[in-house]
């Protein structure tokens, strides 16, 4: 990792980089639940470009002669609006940093629509409206500032197991494909002016991996860099992720690529979090974030924690030391991040560990 590149956007940076010094900073909560909430339906995912069935401005005119419905992350280019406000009630909320509508904006999982060839747009127009609603936000509360956190979800597919129990050895990806689609995702998150890039639930430290692989390509390449988070998926209450690591040893795996934050987010509801986060705190050199879920989904796969009910557990992470950062995943709401960054507001963020190396150096 060449640590010598220059900062992009080295004034947010620096700002990003002061606010997390003074406080736990809030992160927003979920885009897919807060889209459910709006009712769409396959024109508003069409909008005017794909109405006939097909991208109009492709070369080819092929991609979507099936249904659209779904693609959340299509509606960057459909229903941009839409996406927009979904960011501004989180900032209204308290939300310090809001996540880009891009989790599936890799050729990866927009090849189930046929829409691969449109991934850097997704992820540069993904981050674009983040910035725009930030940046009027900031403009607001100048002693707040505001940030956008670039996503790269983990893709559809894993590179670790099989997905076919019958052949054990079988891969539907690999490493340079994963590798690839994660560089056009970044070059667009950046174009777009994204303040980070956050590589986020991750079941697979090999998909993880070759995403950071890539992040540093690009990096590289244009002689800068961001700053780069970090959170993992504990998938259930087994304390692992779904490529077999515990979080000390999912922590080991990547902590050399030196992120701003690392944490968790999805899967669990916090109580089922804090023993996992607790080991990052103690582990970690980076700022630690959690984002959980709204609990541990119903019987009919909703989410039923309050917003007070949440809140109260997570100020507990945060007067114990836990958290820099702190927001939602699944199943939460900007009523969700307005009671946590009411019961996190003036509980002072973790203190960064001074290991016995360190203190030896």
């Amino acid at each position: 990792m060449n640590q010598q590149l220059p900062w992009l956007h080295a004034d947010r940076v620096q700002a990003l980089e002061q606010a997390l010094a003074r406080r736990i900073l809030v992160i927003d909560g979920a885009m897919g639940t807060m889209i459910q909430s709006h009712h769409l339906e396959e024109a508003d995912y069409r909008g005017q470009r794909f109405v006939d069935g097909f991208d109009s401005t492709h070369v080819h005119g092929d991609g979507c002669g099936h249904d659209l419905k779904g693609n959340n992350d299509l509606l960057l280019l459909t229903r941009p609006e839409v996406i927009a406000s979904v960011h501004d009630d989180y900032l209204e909320a308290g939300a310090d940093l809001v996540e880009t509508n891009t989790f599936n904006a890799t050729s990866i999982s927009q090849a189930d629509y046929h829409l691969q060839h449109i991934v850097y747009e997704l992820n540069r127009e993904g981050a674009r409206v983040a910035r725009a609603c930030c940046d009027a936000f900031s403009a607001q509360t100048p002693d707040q500032p505001r940030f956008v956190i670039g996503v790269l979800g983990p893709t559809s597919r894993t590179a670790s197991i099989s997905p076919d129990v019958n052949d054990p050895g079988f891969r539907n990806t690999n490493f340079d494909e994963l590798r690839g689609t994660y560089r056009e995702a970044v070059e667009g998150l950046i174009d777009g002016g994204a303040d980070t890039i956050m590589v986020e639930t991750i079941f697979d430290t090999l998909n993880a991996k070759a995403a950071l692989y890539a992040i540093e390509e690009v990096f590289e390449q244009r002689g800068g860099r961001l700053p780069i988070m970090i959170s993992g998926t504990i998938t259930d209450r087994s304390g692992r992720t779904l490529s077999g690591q515990t979080a000390e040893a999912f922590h080991a795996s990547l902590a050399h690529s030196r992120p701003l934050s690392f944490g968790l987010n999805c899967a669990l509801g916090a109580t089922d979090m804090r023993e996992h986060v607790e080991t990052l705190s103690r582990i970690s050199h980076s700022f630690v974030s959690a984002h959980p879920n709204a609990g541990l989904p119903n019987a009919f796969g909703e989410y039923d924690e309050t917003p007070e009910e949440m809140a109260a557990t997570l100020h507990e992470f945060a007067t114990s030391g836990l958290l820099n950062l702190v927001g939602g995943c699944c199943g939460t709401t900007p009523a969700h991040i307005k009671a946590i960054a009411d019961a996190v507001r003036g509980v002072p963020p973790r203190q960064l560990p001074v290991f016995a190396e360190e203190q030896a150096a």
